[in-house]
């Protein structure tokens, strides 16, 4: 344990998801050695994303204007809406560069246990996306595990009676791995998803 400033960026750093005692204290020590520069380049950073970036009024993406860079774009079809939990999944997909639709970003998944339920995320705003009659194919792009199953499976039984095509991103096995190593619920749904050739 250190003491005043140093065990307090630590602290704070450790809050970060995704970072344990030892990174947290990796980082602090990093920041302490590293130029006063980069060190206000940084706490400027934080403090600009905090100012200025909001969530897109349309899609609940991040944006800094009104409306996120996707949902400006009129070259983007109308049509088709993709459905994932967290604006990070709409940088993945992205990167694909295979997806020329539209965007909803539910904020979360169901999660019972964590006291989240269909009212805490963005399904009421979809719903009212969908009444407008230009989405003809909802894409379910939650996450292959309990909650993103149970978010996929509410939304495909609230979505369906309005006569939209409803479907699920595939899921199998990762191009490079081996079957031995592969989970059965994996390997089930690899054999589920197959196609022909």
């Amino acid at each position: 344990m250190y003491e005043g400033a140093i065990q307090d960026l630590i602290d704070e750093l450790g809050r970060l998801p995704g970072i344990g005692p030892k990174s947290a204290q990796r980082l602090a020590f990093h920041v302490l050695g590293a130029d006063p520069a980069d060190v206000k380049r940084l706490a400027a950073s934080l403090l600009r994303v905090k100012e200025v970036v909001k969530f897109c009024t349309i899609c609940f993406n991040v944006a800094e204007d009104d409306k996120c860079r996707i949902c400006r774009d009129q070259r983007r079809s109308g049509e088709v809406l993709c459905v994932v939990e967290e604006p990070k999944d709409v940088v993945a997909i992205e990167r694909t560069n295979e997806f020329r639709g539209r965007y909803h970003v539910l904020g979360g998944a169901i999660n019972p246990l964590e006291g989240i339920g269909p009212d805490n995320l963005r399904i009421r705003e979809l719903m009212a996306r969908l009444s407008g009659g230009e989405v003809n194919e909802l894409i379910l792009a939650t996450d292959p595990n309990t909650e993103g199953e149970a978010t996929a499976t509410y939304l495909a039984l609230l979505v369906k009676p309005m006569g939209i095509t409803v479907s699920r991103l595939a899921s199998g096995l990762p191009v490079g791995g081996d079957l031995e190593y592969a989970d059965e619920i994996t390997l089930g749904r690899a054999f589920e998803g197959r196609r022909i050739i």
